[in-house]
């Protein structure tokens, strides 16, 4: 079901580079700095609906799919908060989903390290 929502709300899967995929998602960081001001980094914009099923998925995906397991700990491990765990594993499983439509290649988990 996921699948075919984010076929259906967002048709370049598959054609983008991961940047841009993960931009339209809304799922990229954006900067607020302005002048010799650094700011926080947030997310922002995209479309919500595909952002939701990512979410959704990504829950499911921190439990049975190692690759998100591993960064998702990581990232709790070293102090970082759900929503922002949540949100590079939501990403992570994004571009997994870009490379496995651009290469037609089915997923092969990497045995380097999770970031």
């Amino acid at each position: 079901m996921t699948l075919l929502k984010l076929l259906a709300r967002l048709p370049e899967l598959g054609a983008l580079n991961r940047g841009a995929i993960a931009a339209l998602a809304g799922l990229a960081p954006m900067a607020a700095d302005s002048g010799q001001r650094r700011g926080v980094r947030f997310v922002q914009g995209g479309r919500a609906e595909v952002r939701a099923a990512l979410y959704m998925a990504t829950l499911t995906a921190k439990r049975h799919n190692p690759a998100i397991r591993a960064l998702f700990e990581c990232l709790r491990a070293a102090g970082k908060p759900f929503k922002v765990a949540m949100t590079a594993c939501m990403r992570k499983l994004l571009t997994i989903l870009n490379a496995i439509l651009k290469s037609k290649q089915p997923w092969k988990p990497s045995l380097h390290s999770p970031t």
